[in-house]
């Protein structure tokens, strides 16, 4: 049986975001939990177990956002790990009978966010367990709270901006989304720059099956970009059987349509442009993710593609240029180029459903994956699997 393997993952839809500081550094993952169903019978030691499957104690940090208020008090009972940061929403947090409960909690050592506004006044004990606060940006327009600040669904840079002017701690949320090609984003030039020009002409060499020698040279002019890749091939995220020694080692490996997917990779993850961090962090999720959806199809070529595509469905946010302009000097397969430029074809609707979860949206998530035919354990697999993987990645 998977590690993944646990009950709740089939009552549930899950969404992520990024928990991303004033330097727009990553410093957390938040994952949103959605009962399917009202009524539906979910377990905390089933949560607990995956969770901990996908980030295992000493790992980074999470922050849990549980939208089941008997699932939410039922895995608080259960004293959760230091690196699980729990959302605890107010009006739970204001009642008389949670006072012993939070406190226990705090001397256990959880960490816990106080979410959205107060509508009862909450004691001082009780505020005294909560290490934020985390609001929506509206709701923090109204609150005053003594509690570092966490501003939560945000789409797009310019809210990203306007949390953080606010005297924000941290933000939660996506700069590329409902955000187009023509706004500015600061610090962004439009060209692309020198070190991921050298991983577009080596895809374009690879494309075009030059020799060893040919990709050795381009790479060379890089060196740093060599480092990066051998040791994203010698990551335990992928399990190859000897270690990657080099880049003509890797290449005998792995073959040309193997190398491929690596240096997707490698151009969606080196940009030095600190405020692509958050970018880079989705576009590498949105890879592993559309790859694990693609597990039930037979054809490995298919699978590539589907990782490829979920990479590069960032790249016109990232490289400020159109899909179909930037197509145009990158190689990719023609479904990946269906996908992107022309918003169709057999990857359109798994692309769908990635931006679902990252909306953290029930009504996308379920009309995402209807149009799919998957079933909602299905999908939280492989959502599991891609963010164990991504953190092992990093």
């Amino acid at each position: 049986m998977s590690s993944f393997e646990h009950s709740i993952l089939a009552h549930v839809a899950l969404g992520y975001a990024p928990l991303i500081d004033r330097h727009r550094m990553v410093t957390a993952t938040r994952l949103t939990v959605m009962p399917l169903r009202p009524d539906a019978r979910l377990s905390a030691a089933d949560l607990l177990a995956s969770l901990l499957s996908t980030w295992p104690e000493g790992g980074p940090p999470v922050v849990l956002k549980v939208l089941s208020e008997s699932l939410l008090a039922e895995l608080l009972q259960s004293s959760p790990p230091s690196h699980l940061m729990i959302e605890v929403p107010a009006f739970m947090a204001a009642k008389p009978e949670m006072a012993a409960l939070l406190q226990s909690l705090k001397q256990h050592g959880t960490r816990l966010l106080l979410q959205g506004r107060a509508h009862e006044e909450i004691g001082s004990e009780q505020m005294s367990c909560f290490k934020f606060s985390t609001l929506d940006l509206d709701d923090e327009r109204q609150t005053k709270t003594t509690l570092p600040r966490l501003i939560a669904g945000l789409r797009g840079a310019a809210a990203i901006d306007e949390c953080f002017s606010r005297g924000a701690t941290g933000a939660i949320g996506w700069p590329m989304q409902g955000v187009y090609l023509s706004d500015p984003i600061e610090g962004s030039k439009p060209e692309i720059h020198t070190d991921l020009q050298v991983i577009v002409e080596l895809m374009s060499r690879v494309d075009q099956g030059e020799d060893i020698d040919r990709l050795e040279q381009t790479l060379t002019r890089d060196p740093s970009l060599a480092f990066k890749l051998l040791r994203y091939l010698n990551s335990a995220a992928f399990g190859l059987p000897v270690e990657v020694s080099s880049f003509r080692h890797a290449i005998m490996l792995l073959g040309y349509p193997r190398l491929k997917r690596w240096l997707a990779l490698l151009l969606t993850t080196a940009s030095k442009d600190h405020s692509m961090r958050p970018i880079m962090f989705g576009a590498l999720r949105r890879g592993l993710l559309m790859e694990e959806l693609a597990r039930g199809m037979s054809d490995a070529e298919l699978r590539d593609e589907m990782f490829i595509c979920g990479l590069f469905s960032l790249l016109d946010y990232m490289l400020r240029q159109p899909f179909d302009k930037l197509l145009q000097s990158i190689p990719v397969p023609e479904r990946v180029r269906q996908a992107l430029v022309d918003e169709s074809g057999p990857y359109q609707p798994y692309l769908e459903l990635v931006r679902a979860i990252e909306h953290e949206s029930v009504f996308e998530y379920r009309s995402a994956a209807e149009q799919l035919m998957l079933g909602a354990e299905e999908i939280n697999h492989g959502v599991m699997h891609a963010l164990a993987k991504a953190a092992q990645l990093e």
